[in-house]
């Protein structure tokens, strides 16, 4: 998943995919602790991804933020 792909999402499809992800991070956690899983780079995948989504959701609420917010005390 690229970051130019989340970026044409909106925020109720980031925060579903965050979801998703995290879901999905945690059942390879639990692979792991049943030595289930033989792909442990699969979770380095999904780690990331999840960061990549918790940025374009930062970029995203800060671009719809006001921009002065030095003013305001």
């Amino acid at each position: 998943m690229n970051a130019s792909e989340l970026r044409d999402k909106d925020a109720a499809a980031l925060g579903k995919e965050l979801t998703d992800l995290l879901k999905a991070q945690f059942g390879l956690r639990m692979q792991i602790a049943t030595q289930q899983l033989s792909n442990t780079s699969q979770l380095k995948k999904v780690r990331r991804d999840i960061a990549r989504v918790r940025t374009v959701i930062t970029e995203v609420s800060a671009k719809n933020a006001p921009a002065d917010k030095a003013g305001q005390q």
